[in-house]
Protein backbone atom coordinates (compact mmCIF):
# COMPACT_ATOMS: atom_id res chain seq x y z
CA UNK A 1 0.00 0.00 0.00
CA UNK A 2 2.81 2.41 0.93
CA UNK A 3 4.60 1.76 -2.37
CA UNK A 4 1.39 2.41 -4.27
CA UNK A 5 0.96 5.74 -2.47
CA UNK A 6 4.53 6.77 -3.25
CA UNK A 7 4.08 5.85 -6.88
CA UNK A 8 0.96 7.97 -7.03
CA UNK A 9 2.73 10.92 -5.43
CA UNK A 10 5.62 10.67 -7.86
CA UNK A 11 3.23 10.56 -10.80
CA UNK A 12 1.70 13.82 -9.62
CA UNK A 13 5.03 15.48 -9.02
CA UNK A 14 6.31 14.80 -12.52
CA UNK A 15 3.43 16.51 -14.24
CA UNK A 16 4.74 19.37 -16.39
CA UNK A 17 5.14 22.51 -14.33
CA UNK A 18 3.56 24.64 -17.05
CA UNK A 19 0.41 22.53 -16.93
CA UNK A 20 0.14 22.86 -13.16
CA UNK A 21 0.72 26.61 -13.18
CA UNK A 22 -2.06 27.52 -15.60
CA UNK A 23 -4.86 27.13 -13.07
CA UNK A 24 -5.19 26.76 -9.32
CA UNK A 25 -6.90 23.67 -7.98
CA UNK A 26 -8.25 25.47 -4.91
CA UNK A 27 -7.90 28.87 -3.25
CA UNK A 28 -5.29 29.27 -0.56
CA UNK A 29 -4.14 31.70 2.08
CA UNK A 30 -0.70 32.47 3.46
CA UNK A 31 0.44 32.99 7.02
CA UNK A 32 3.26 32.70 9.52
CA UNK A 33 3.33 29.82 12.00
CA UNK A 34 5.59 28.59 14.74
CA UNK A 35 6.77 25.19 13.53
CA UNK A 36 9.40 23.27 15.48
CA UNK A 37 10.14 26.35 17.53
CA UNK A 38 10.71 28.89 14.75
CA UNK A 39 8.51 31.17 12.63
CA UNK A 40 7.83 29.70 9.20
CA UNK A 41 5.84 30.97 6.23
CA UNK A 42 3.06 28.57 5.37
CA UNK A 43 0.34 27.99 2.80
CA UNK A 44 -3.13 27.54 4.31
CA UNK A 45 -5.61 25.16 2.68
CA UNK A 46 -9.27 25.17 3.73
CA UNK A 47 -8.43 27.09 6.90
CA UNK A 48 -7.23 23.85 8.46
CA UNK A 49 -4.09 22.55 6.72
CA UNK A 50 -0.70 24.27 6.89
CA UNK A 51 2.01 23.51 4.34
CA UNK A 52 5.47 24.52 5.53
CA UNK A 53 6.40 26.44 2.39
CA UNK A 54 10.15 25.89 2.46
CA UNK A 55 9.88 22.12 2.96
CA UNK A 56 7.02 21.76 0.48
CA UNK A 57 9.12 23.49 -2.15
CA UNK A 58 12.13 21.29 -1.38
CA UNK A 59 10.00 18.20 -1.97
CA UNK A 60 8.79 19.63 -5.26
CA UNK A 61 12.28 20.45 -6.49
CA UNK A 62 13.50 16.88 -5.99
CA UNK A 63 11.89 16.23 -9.35
CA UNK A 64 13.71 17.55 -12.42
CA UNK A 65 10.51 18.95 -13.93
CA UNK A 66 10.54 21.81 -11.42
CA UNK A 67 13.34 24.39 -11.55
CA UNK A 68 14.87 25.66 -8.34
CA UNK A 69 13.09 28.68 -6.85
CA UNK A 70 14.49 30.20 -3.66
CA UNK A 71 11.86 30.53 -0.98
CA UNK A 72 11.19 33.81 0.89
CA UNK A 73 12.73 34.29 4.31
CA UNK A 74 9.55 35.87 5.65
CA UNK A 75 6.13 37.13 4.65
CA UNK A 76 7.30 40.53 3.48
CA UNK A 77 9.68 38.90 1.00
CA UNK A 78 6.88 36.62 -0.19
CA UNK A 79 4.70 39.67 -0.80
CA UNK A 80 7.50 41.51 -2.62
CA UNK A 81 8.19 38.57 -4.94
CA UNK A 82 4.66 37.23 -5.39
CA UNK A 83 3.98 38.87 -8.76
CA UNK A 84 7.54 38.28 -9.93
CA UNK A 85 7.65 34.50 -10.24
CA UNK A 86 6.84 33.29 -6.73
CA UNK A 87 3.08 33.17 -7.34
CA UNK A 88 3.52 30.46 -9.99
CA UNK A 89 5.53 28.29 -7.61
CA UNK A 90 2.90 28.60 -4.86
CA UNK A 91 0.25 27.59 -7.39
CA UNK A 92 2.31 24.53 -8.33
CA UNK A 93 2.70 23.50 -4.69
CA UNK A 94 -1.01 23.93 -3.99
CA UNK A 95 -2.04 21.97 -7.08
CA UNK A 96 0.14 19.00 -6.19
CA UNK A 97 -1.11 18.87 -2.61
CA UNK A 98 -4.73 19.28 -3.66
CA UNK A 99 -4.31 16.19 -5.82
CA UNK A 100 -2.81 14.30 -2.90
CA UNK A 101 -5.87 14.95 -0.75
CA UNK A 102 -8.26 14.20 -3.62
CA UNK A 103 -6.60 10.82 -4.10
CA UNK A 104 -6.65 9.95 -0.39
CA UNK A 105 -2.86 9.98 -0.03
CA UNK A 106 -1.05 10.47 3.25
CA UNK A 107 0.33 13.89 4.04
CA UNK A 108 4.11 14.22 4.37
CA UNK A 109 5.68 15.42 7.64
CA UNK A 110 5.80 19.09 6.57
CA UNK A 111 1.99 19.28 6.44
CA UNK A 112 0.41 20.28 9.74
CA UNK A 113 -3.05 20.62 11.19
CA UNK A 114 -3.73 24.24 12.11
CA UNK A 115 -4.47 23.18 15.70
CA UNK A 116 -1.02 21.61 16.02
CA UNK A 117 0.96 24.78 15.32
CA UNK A 118 0.96 28.26 16.83
CA UNK A 119 -0.50 30.89 14.52
CA UNK A 120 1.68 34.01 14.53
CA UNK A 121 0.95 37.43 13.01
CA UNK A 122 1.05 36.92 9.23
CA UNK A 123 3.55 39.78 8.82
CA UNK A 124 6.30 40.02 11.43
CA UNK A 125 6.16 43.00 11.26
CA UNK A 126 4.55 45.57 8.96
CA UNK A 127 6.72 48.58 8.20
CA UNK A 128 3.73 50.77 9.03
CA UNK A 129 0.05 50.47 9.79
CA UNK A 130 -2.40 53.15 8.68
CA UNK A 131 -5.84 53.19 10.28
CA UNK A 132 -8.89 55.10 9.13
CA UNK A 133 -10.70 56.97 11.90
CA UNK A 134 -14.51 57.22 11.88
CA UNK A 135 -14.87 55.77 8.39
CA UNK A 136 -18.30 54.13 8.83
CA UNK A 137 -21.48 56.17 9.05
CA UNK A 138 -22.75 53.94 11.88
CA UNK A 139 -19.66 54.92 13.92
CA UNK A 140 -20.37 58.66 13.69
CA UNK A 141 -21.41 60.08 17.08
CA UNK A 142 -22.30 56.76 18.72
CA UNK A 143 -23.12 58.48 22.00
CA UNK A 144 -25.59 61.04 20.69
CA UNK A 145 -29.36 60.92 20.47
CA UNK A 146 -30.95 59.50 17.35
CA UNK A 147 -31.60 63.01 16.09
CA UNK A 148 -28.02 64.09 16.78
CA UNK A 149 -26.64 61.00 15.08
CA UNK A 150 -28.86 61.49 12.04
CA UNK A 151 -27.67 65.07 11.69
CA UNK A 152 -24.03 64.06 12.14
CA UNK A 153 -24.32 61.43 9.41
CA UNK A 154 -26.00 63.95 7.11
CA UNK A 155 -23.14 66.39 7.57
CA UNK A 156 -20.57 63.68 6.89
CA UNK A 157 -22.29 62.74 3.63
CA UNK A 158 -22.36 66.36 2.53
CA UNK A 159 -18.84 67.17 3.72
CA UNK A 160 -16.85 63.98 3.23
CA UNK A 161 -13.54 65.75 2.68
CA UNK A 162 -10.49 63.50 2.75
CA UNK A 163 -10.05 60.46 5.04
CA UNK A 164 -8.61 60.81 8.52
CA UNK A 165 -5.68 58.41 8.84
CA UNK A 166 -3.43 57.77 11.81
CA UNK A 167 -0.38 55.57 12.35
CA UNK A 168 -0.60 52.53 14.58
CA UNK A 169 2.58 51.03 16.10
CA UNK A 170 3.84 47.81 14.58
CA UNK A 171 6.17 45.54 16.54
CA UNK A 172 4.91 45.27 20.10
CA UNK A 173 1.38 46.25 19.14
CA UNK A 174 0.98 43.54 16.47
CA UNK A 175 -0.05 40.13 17.82
CA UNK A 176 -1.51 37.07 16.15
CA UNK A 177 -4.47 34.76 16.58
CA UNK A 178 -4.69 33.30 20.08
CA UNK A 179 -2.32 35.84 21.61
CA UNK A 180 -3.45 37.99 24.54
CA UNK A 181 -4.91 41.47 24.45
CA UNK A 182 -3.39 43.12 27.53
CA UNK A 183 -5.35 45.82 29.33
CA UNK A 184 -2.61 48.21 30.50
CA UNK A 185 -2.21 48.58 34.24
CA UNK A 186 -4.60 51.14 35.68
CA UNK A 187 -6.59 51.57 32.48
CA UNK A 188 -10.23 50.52 32.51
CA UNK A 189 -11.64 51.78 29.20
CA UNK A 190 -10.19 49.34 26.70
CA UNK A 191 -12.35 49.19 23.58
CA UNK A 192 -12.67 46.97 20.50
CA UNK A 193 -12.85 47.66 16.76
CA UNK A 194 -12.92 45.11 13.93
CA UNK A 195 -11.34 46.22 10.65
CA UNK A 196 -10.32 44.87 7.25
CA UNK A 197 -6.57 45.01 6.77
CA UNK A 198 -5.44 45.59 3.18
CA UNK A 199 -1.84 44.43 2.68
CA UNK A 200 0.14 46.47 0.18
CA UNK A 201 1.82 44.35 -2.50
CA UNK A 202 3.50 46.93 -4.73
CA UNK A 203 5.23 50.18 -3.83
CA UNK A 204 2.65 52.96 -4.02
CA UNK A 205 3.15 56.72 -4.18
CA UNK A 206 0.51 59.13 -5.54
CA UNK A 207 -1.69 56.20 -6.52
CA UNK A 208 -5.17 57.07 -7.74
CA UNK A 209 -8.23 55.41 -6.25
CA UNK A 210 -8.91 53.85 -9.66
CA UNK A 211 -5.50 52.17 -9.61
CA UNK A 212 -5.30 51.38 -5.91
CA UNK A 213 -6.44 47.76 -6.09
CA UNK A 214 -3.51 46.84 -8.35
CA UNK A 215 -1.18 47.76 -5.48
CA UNK A 216 -2.84 45.40 -2.98
CA UNK A 217 -1.47 41.94 -2.25
CA UNK A 218 -4.31 40.64 -0.12
CA UNK A 219 -6.52 41.01 2.93
CA UNK A 220 -6.62 39.94 6.57
CA UNK A 221 -8.68 40.49 9.71
CA UNK A 222 -7.42 43.19 12.06
CA UNK A 223 -8.51 44.80 15.31
CA UNK A 224 -7.87 48.34 16.42
CA UNK A 225 -7.88 47.98 20.20
CA UNK A 226 -8.25 51.39 21.83
CA UNK A 227 -7.68 52.98 25.23
CA UNK A 228 -10.56 55.43 25.77
CA UNK A 229 -9.19 56.57 29.14
CA UNK A 230 -7.71 59.71 27.69
CA UNK A 231 -4.64 61.74 28.58
CA UNK A 232 -4.08 62.66 32.24
CA UNK A 233 -4.68 66.33 33.05
CA UNK A 234 -1.86 68.83 33.36
CA UNK A 235 0.92 69.89 31.05
CA UNK A 236 0.14 70.78 27.47
CA UNK A 237 -3.59 71.06 26.86
CA UNK A 238 -4.36 68.65 24.03
CA UNK A 239 -7.90 67.65 23.19
CA UNK A 240 -6.82 64.07 22.41
CA UNK A 241 -3.80 61.80 22.55
CA UNK A 242 -3.70 59.21 19.77
CA UNK A 243 -0.53 57.62 21.14
CA UNK A 244 -2.25 56.88 24.44
CA UNK A 245 -5.44 55.85 22.70
CA UNK A 246 -3.96 53.53 20.09
CA UNK A 247 -0.33 52.79 20.89
CA UNK A 248 -0.22 50.22 23.70
CA UNK A 249 1.37 46.80 23.32
CA UNK A 250 -0.99 44.12 21.89
CA UNK A 251 -3.38 46.78 20.52
CA UNK A 252 -3.01 45.74 16.85
CA UNK A 253 -4.07 42.10 16.43
CA UNK A 254 -3.74 40.83 12.85
CA UNK A 255 -4.49 37.58 11.06
CA UNK A 256 -5.16 34.80 11.26
CA UNK A 257 -3.67 34.76 7.74
CA UNK A 258 -3.73 36.74 4.48
CA UNK A 259 -5.99 35.97 1.53
CA UNK A 260 -4.29 36.88 -1.78
CA UNK A 261 -6.62 39.27 -3.57
CA UNK A 262 -7.31 36.91 -6.48
CA UNK A 263 -9.13 34.62 -4.03
CA UNK A 264 -11.17 37.30 -2.29
CA UNK A 265 -12.79 39.65 -4.77
CA UNK A 266 -13.62 43.33 -4.45
CA UNK A 267 -14.01 44.14 -0.74
CA UNK A 268 -16.11 47.18 -1.60
CA UNK A 269 -18.72 44.77 -2.95
CA UNK A 270 -18.51 41.73 -0.67
CA UNK A 271 -17.09 42.89 2.67
CA UNK A 272 -18.92 41.84 5.82
CA UNK A 273 -17.15 42.33 9.14
CA UNK A 274 -18.32 41.54 12.67
CA UNK A 275 -17.00 41.32 16.22
CA UNK A 276 -18.17 39.52 19.34
CA UNK A 277 -17.12 39.68 22.97
CA UNK A 278 -17.85 36.27 24.38
CA UNK A 279 -21.23 35.23 23.01
CA UNK A 280 -22.47 38.80 22.53
CA UNK A 281 -22.16 40.28 19.05
CA UNK A 282 -21.06 43.89 19.28
CA UNK A 283 -20.46 44.93 15.68
CA UNK A 284 -21.65 43.98 12.21
CA UNK A 285 -21.33 45.99 9.01
CA UNK A 286 -20.78 45.83 5.26
CA UNK A 287 -18.79 48.03 2.90
CA UNK A 288 -21.96 49.98 2.10
CA UNK A 289 -21.61 51.72 5.47
CA UNK A 290 -18.13 53.07 4.67
CA UNK A 291 -17.62 56.81 4.22
CA UNK A 292 -14.44 56.57 2.15
CA UNK A 293 -13.71 53.47 0.10
CA UNK A 294 -10.62 51.37 0.68
CA UNK A 295 -9.28 52.67 -2.63
CA UNK A 296 -9.70 56.27 -1.46
CA UNK A 297 -7.79 55.44 1.72
CA UNK A 298 -4.89 54.10 -0.34
CA UNK A 299 -5.03 57.13 -2.62
CA UNK A 300 -4.91 59.54 0.32
CA UNK A 301 -2.31 57.59 2.30
CA UNK A 302 0.01 57.26 -0.68
CA UNK A 303 -0.24 61.00 -1.34
CA UNK A 304 1.45 61.62 2.02
CA UNK A 305 3.85 58.70 2.46
CA UNK A 306 5.16 55.96 0.19
CA UNK A 307 3.50 52.61 0.86
CA UNK A 308 5.72 49.54 0.59
CA UNK A 309 5.02 45.81 0.27
CA UNK A 310 3.88 44.51 3.63
CA UNK A 311 2.47 47.84 4.84
CA UNK A 312 -1.12 47.63 6.06
CA UNK A 313 -4.08 49.97 5.63
CA UNK A 314 -7.11 49.30 7.84
CA UNK A 315 -10.53 50.35 6.59
CA UNK A 316 -11.99 51.64 9.86
CA UNK A 317 -14.73 50.23 12.05
CA UNK A 318 -18.49 50.42 12.32
CA UNK A 319 -20.97 51.19 15.07
CA UNK A 320 -21.12 49.04 18.17
CA UNK A 321 -17.83 49.94 19.87
CA UNK A 322 -17.69 49.96 23.66
CA UNK A 323 -17.59 53.72 24.12
CA UNK A 324 -20.88 54.12 22.24
CA UNK A 325 -24.21 54.11 24.02
CA UNK A 326 -26.59 53.60 21.10
CA UNK A 327 -26.41 49.81 20.78
CA UNK A 328 -26.38 48.82 24.47
CA UNK A 329 -27.69 51.98 26.16
CA UNK A 330 -24.48 52.38 28.17
CA UNK A 331 -20.73 52.24 27.67
CA UNK A 332 -19.17 48.81 28.00
CA UNK A 333 -15.43 48.06 27.95
CA UNK A 334 -13.28 44.95 27.89
CA UNK A 335 -12.67 43.02 31.10
CA UNK A 336 -9.94 40.56 31.99
CA UNK A 337 -11.08 37.00 31.27
CA UNK A 338 -13.20 37.88 28.24
CA UNK A 339 -12.55 36.65 24.69
CA UNK A 340 -12.80 38.86 21.60
CA UNK A 341 -13.50 37.36 18.15
CA UNK A 342 -13.44 39.34 14.91
CA UNK A 343 -14.67 37.78 11.67
CA UNK A 344 -14.54 38.87 8.03
CA UNK A 345 -16.33 36.74 5.48
CA UNK A 346 -13.99 34.91 3.13
CA UNK A 347 -10.95 35.51 5.34
CA UNK A 348 -11.47 33.98 8.76
CA UNK A 349 -11.80 34.70 12.46
CA UNK A 350 -9.28 36.32 14.76
CA UNK A 351 -9.80 35.29 18.40
CA UNK A 352 -7.88 36.63 21.39
CA UNK A 353 -8.34 36.35 25.17
CA UNK A 354 -8.21 39.50 27.30
CA UNK A 355 -5.98 39.79 30.37
CA UNK A 356 -5.17 42.59 32.79
CA UNK A 357 -1.59 43.75 33.25
CA UNK A 358 -0.11 43.38 36.73
CA UNK A 359 1.21 46.49 38.45
CA UNK A 360 4.66 47.10 36.96
CA UNK A 361 7.71 47.42 39.18
CA UNK A 362 10.28 50.20 39.08
CA UNK A 363 8.12 52.90 37.54
CA UNK A 364 9.86 56.17 36.78
CA UNK A 365 7.11 58.61 37.63
CA UNK A 366 6.55 59.40 33.95
CA UNK A 367 4.20 56.45 33.42
CA UNK A 368 0.62 56.83 32.26
CA UNK A 369 -1.58 57.45 35.28
CA UNK A 370 -4.41 55.05 36.12
CA UNK A 371 -7.70 56.37 34.81
CA UNK A 372 -9.27 56.32 38.27
CA UNK A 373 -6.79 58.94 39.50
CA UNK A 374 -8.33 61.63 37.31
CA UNK A 375 -11.75 60.31 36.38
CA UNK A 376 -14.66 58.94 38.33
CA UNK A 377 -14.80 55.14 38.13
CA UNK A 378 -17.24 53.72 35.59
Amino acid sequence: MKNALMAGICSLLILPAAALAQDIAEPFKVGTFEINGSPEVGIVLRDSIILDLDHANTALEKHATYPAVPMPADMIELIERYDYGLKRRLYEIVNVHADWRANGMEWPAYVHDVDDVRTLPPIMYPGKILNAAVNFYSHVNESGSEEERREARRLRREERGVPYLFLKPSRGAVVGNGAKIVIPYGRNRTDWEVELGAVIGRTAKYVSADDAETHVFGYMVTMDISDRGGRPPGGARFTSDWFVGKGHDTFAPQGPWIVPKEFYGNPMEILSQSLSVGEEQMQEATAGDMIHSLWELIEYGSSIITLYPGDVINNGTSGGVGMGTVVRGAQRFLQSGEVVSATINGIGTLTLPVVGEDQPEGLTGAELSPVDTYRDPL
